[in-house]
């Protein structure tokens, strides 16, 4: 999963945030994105919240709520 398949305004807001996704992000979304059970075992500073808060935020956003 990369970020184009996050929703146009989560994509908009993290491009305008960030200059690019961190190694931690690109290999956890496609996990969440499919459900999985997801540990991110990473430093601190390396994007784990983000990741799994982005994914989530994007889901709401995509139902519509």
């Amino acid at each position: 999963m990369s970020l184009n398949n996050f929703h146009p305004s989560v994509h908009s807001w993290f491009k305008s945030t960030f200059s690019e996704p961190t190694p931690v992000q690109v290999q956890a979304w496609p996990a969440i994105a499919k459900g999985e059970h997801t540990l991110l075992a990473a430093p601190t500073g390396s994007g784990k919240t983000l990741a799994a808060f982005m994914a989530s935020i994007d889901a709401l956003i995509k139902e519509g709520l």
